[in-house]
């Protein structure tokens, strides 16, 4: 369904953060126009990550994920014609988005007053690494720095044994999660616009992004009077039954059952140990929690034996909450996420394909159908010559270098 339908939203912006809520805004069917340098384009196309490199199966992956569904425009904004060509349509635009810094902002002139000065109905979106004031406004950032570091989220996530906070667990995590608030954020300042005719400014940055997942962690730190919550150990949890365990072929799982006197019962009449019901150290949640490194040890021997397949038989044959530890690799197969559409298979002109995931939000059981992102420059001259551009213009801007 294309709740953005006849939306138009003018994109300058590099990376993840910010084209993600692009990408976002085109998964819901508004017209996503990327500007980009006409010689250099998004870093984002050549950059290599995580073991995962341009190229890579016959396509741009990190490239794709963010810019799909979108058209581009080979513009050096830069030179006073390419910022005239931009202020042209950024008339005709209802949002314009981008994680410039604002002194590059200011001195390339599309700051939030010029813009608006222009468009007093656009919607303005930035994305920052740590808000638009305060001491760091103008200090860069990225996801692994801003939301993952500076939020507390790495120390969070470290294991008590480890001697380091754990990093990002791959490309751009922190820059999609901030992106999607602020897509939400663009959405509602349209309905706003709906009701008052005005524009907005609309900012959401990596490190409020970060506050924002990381806010019952942060409030309960602080309620024990804490810099840290009390860090999960496996082999002696306070709740066994909400843990992770190895299975006989190293696959792991997890159980998730938080009430759980309501199913330890079921549990263990699932995985044929009736006799651990009433075994006085086991009994309820309190004498499990006080013998939880035996129970641990005991549920540890038990599902050693049993391969993934005869835990997911015996699991699925109970009540209590339980759920496969995947790997990245093996959700693209995952029956649940493809029936739903949460995960797309999108063809390529040369034989490849590549999974897509569109923007988590489904509008009266609909996803949308998601297309592969755009060569750089290769919507130039149809968008330029809709606003009226002859092609002997187009030739002219090309041969000065301020189109692509």
């Amino acid at each position: 369904m294309a709740l953005l339908d006849g939306i138009k939203v003018v994109e300058v912006a590099i990376y993840a953060f910010v084209p993600s809520a692009g990408a976002a805004l085109a998964d819901w069917g508004a017209d996503v126009v990327k500007i980009e340098h006409p010689e250099t384009g998004d870093p984002m196309r050549g950059l290599a990550s995580y073991g995962i490199s341009p190229g890579d199966g016959g396509v741009t992956a990190l490239w794709e994920v963010f810019n799909r569904g979108k058209r581009s425009v080979g513009i050096n904004i830069n030179s006073p014609e390419g910022l005239k060509l931009l202020m042209s349509l950024i008339d005709e635009a209802d949002v314009f988005i981008t994680n410039f810094m604002q002194p590059a902002r200011q001195r390339l002139g599309i700051d939030v007053e010029q813009v608006l000065a222009r468009n007093p109905r656009i919607i303005y979106g930035r994305g920052t690494g740590q808000g638009p004031v305060g001491p760091d406004a103008n200090k860069g950032g990225f996801d692994g720095l801003s939301y993952w570091g500076r939020a507390g989220v790495s120390t969070a996530a470290m294991p008590p044994d480890y001697d380091y906070p754990v990093m990002l667990p791959g490309p751009a995590f922190g820059d999609v999660q901030s992106g999607m608030n602020l897509a939400g954020g663009i959405a509602a300042a349209l309905y706003n616009r709906e009701k008052t005719g005005k524009g907005c400014i609309v900012d959401v940055s990596l490190l409020g992004s970060g506050l924002w997942a990381m806010q019952a962690t942060i409030a309960g730190a602080y309620a024990r009077r804490s810099d840290n919550i009390v860090q999960h150990d496996r082999y002696r949890p306070a709740n066994p039954l909400a843990n992770i365990y190895r299975c006989a072929d190293g696959r792991f799982f997890l159980l998730g059952m938080l009430e759980a006197d309501r199913y330890w019962p079921g549990l263990c009449a699932a995985i044929d140990q009736p006799e651990l019901v009433n075994d006085e150290r086991f009994a309820n949640m309190k004498v499990r929690q006080a013998n939880s490194e035996a129970c641990v040890a005991t549920l540890d021997a038990i599902f050693a034996k049993m391969p993934l397949a005869e835990v997911f038989e015996r699991l699925n044959s109970q009540e209590g909450q339980w759920s496969m530890v995947e790997l990245p690799g093996d959700t693209v197969n995952d029956e649940q996420s493809l029936t739903n559409g949460y995960l797309q298979m999108v063809k390529f002109d040369n034989g490849a394909d590549l999974p897509f995931v569109p923007a988590p939000a489904q509008f009266d059981g609909e996803m949308p159908v998601l297309s592969r992102a755009p060569d750089h420059g290769e919507h130039t001259d149809d968008i330029l010559g809709a606003l009226g551009h002859s092609m002997d213009d187009l030739i002219a801007l090309k041969i000065a270098g301020v189109i692509a």
